[in-house]
């Protein structure tokens, strides 16, 4: 590749990300060479590799072919290993700030989405030194460590991610003995599996496990990872260098596919088409799927029906939110991490137990509140105390305050009353279902910003005049019924816990 070609990439990405983050992380990289279709690029820093690869790597793997350039994945090598280079550019100022802001903040979980997994969705790979210091990711394909050849076939994978290290609660029980009954060759009657739920609740952890399970006790069978977005752009490469047949052969050849982030296609009806394709060729050979969403597939807006129809015909899992025993298994797990490379930090009776009460919406966020408060307390020789904690996470905590939704009313209250979640919000009548019904109305009323228009939507439908009977109903109730008041009490302090 010519300057002057690389200028042209450079021009149309400081037009697709703006120029701030153009000045951040695309100025500062120094193209290397282009060869056997790997386009290698120096880095200033293995930060600004690994985060150029997670958010921009697609754009500039995209402006590459756009500009006539035959690549099909991007690689970043640290600076520091060119024999006889210029001194690389430092990095830029919000670089380092977001550096910091990552290392203290946003430390990746055992119940979270890793971004790297996220994006990189073109195959980008850190070259081996560049590796040394960042967590171990491979491309799996062919049931081994992807070499050269086969790096960018499927999405990278964390090491962190695996079985040992995802902590198991009431929430994601079914979803973690699913993912480990295909792991280990166990006997399967559903497939596929589909996993869905909300940000950091398990489900790339869970796939990014199946992933290492089968890699190391199956290494005879073909697992393919990668994101719906990923294989979305691998098809319109296929398409337009007239390489169909290569791209079905690869993706129908595979003994385990998984794909994460389904929704990522919805809308887009030529990818939907041939997802579909191999969707049915793979089932027809009787091969295992596993997919995952942020929703359930008849949830998923623009999803073809004939699509969302097949994905429920294996087994669907909801990985509920967390509640506050898993939560505070998982920060008891990361404690004794941090503890390996902070032995002299001290953490007073309490801290944990607060924050498992307070961050209650992002997995994510609770253990980059920890990885912060290790930080700190490493820094300035304190004991890690409820005040101290209060004082380091003050924007943490403020923004984590808990914020129930309808959904989860209705979840807590179909639970307490032994009754089906689908009654709840359909149109039975029955007492049995009227009454919890009502309760729920109320709870959604009391307890969440939602218009009665809202509310009585997301019951199946109804008009907003049922909502205000409901909550009527209930007001009238409470005074004279002592269960029903108990029930509301019991109800609202575990929604809001």
């Amino acid at each position: 590749m010519t300057n002057e070609t690389w200028g042209h990439v450079r021009e149309d990405l400081r037009k697709a990300v703006g120029a701030n983050s153009y000045k951040a992380w695309i100025e500062p990289l120094r193209f290397k060479d282009l060869e056997n279709r790997v386009a290698r690029f120096y880095v200033p820093t293995t930060f600004m590799g690994n985060w150029v690869s997670r958010h921009y790597a697609d754009k500039i793997l995209q402006s590459l072919i756009e500009n006539g350039l035959k690549a099909d994945r991007i690689e970043f090598m640290l600076a520091s290993e060119a024999a006889n280079s210029a001194t690389p550019p430092a990095p830029t100022a919000a670089a380092a700030a977001a550096s910091h802001e990552t290392a203290s903040a946003s430390g990746t979980t055992t119940a979270d989405k890793p971004a790297a997994s996220r994006s990189a969705q073109a195959g980008v790979a850190l070259s081996d030194a560049a590796r040394a210091s960042a967590p171990r990711r491979f491309d799996l394909a062919g049931g081994s460590d992807a070499g050269a050849e086969d790096a960018g076939t499927g999405g990278p994978l964390d090491a962190r991610y695996t079985f040992d290290s995802f902590v198991v609660g009431k929430p994601n029980q079914l979803a973690h003995t699913a993912a480990y009954r295909i792991a280990s060759g166990g006997p399967v009657t559903f497939n596929p599996l589909f996993l869905y739920g909300g940000v950091g609740l398990g489900k790339t952890h869970l796939m990014h496990a199946i992933a290492w399970h089968l890699q190391t006790h199956r290494p005879d069978l073909k697992v393919l990872y990668l994101s719906a977005e990923q294989f979305m752009y691998r098809f319109i490469r296929a398409l337009r260098e007239n390489g169909t047949m290569e791209f079905k052969s690869l993706f129908r050849s595979v003994d385990v596919l998984m794909v994460d982030d389904v929704q990522f296609i919805a809308g887009k009806d030529s990818t939907q088409e041939e997802f579909f394709h191999t969707f049915n060729a793979l089932i027809d050979q009787n091969k295992q799927i596993v997919i995952s969403a942020d929703r359930a597939p008849g949830e998923i807006k623009k999803l073809e029906d004939r699509i969302a129809s097949r994905l429920q015909c294996g087994l669907v899992v909801d990985l509920h939110p967390t509640d506050y025993e898993l939560r505070l298994g998982i920060l008891q797990t990361k404690l004794d991490q941090h503890l390996q490379h902070y032995p002299d930090v001290r953490i007073a009776d309490g801290v944990l137990e607060f924050l498992a009460h307070r961050i209650t919406t992002n997995i994510r966020v609770l253990e980059g509140a920890l990885t912060r408060l290790f930080a700190f307390a490493s820094l300035v020789g304190k004991t890690v105390t409820l005040d101290l904690t209060q004082d380091c996470l003050s924007d943490i905590l403020r923004n984590s305050e808990r914020k129930v939704t309808v959904e989860e009313i209705q979840r807590a209250v179909s639970e307490h009353y032994n009754i089906r979640l689908s009654d709840l919000v359909g149109p039975r009548r029955h007492r049995t279902v009227a009454r919890p019904r009502q309760v729920a109305m109320w709870l959604s009323k009391q307890l969440t910003p939602r218009s009665l228009p809202e509310i009585g939507r997301r019951f199946g439908g109804r008009d907003h005049t049922t909502v205000m009977h409901a909550v009527k109903r209930i007001e009238e109730l409470k005074g004279a019924d002592s269960q029903i008041a108990e029930d509301l009490d019991l109800l609202r302090r575990t929604l809001e816990m």
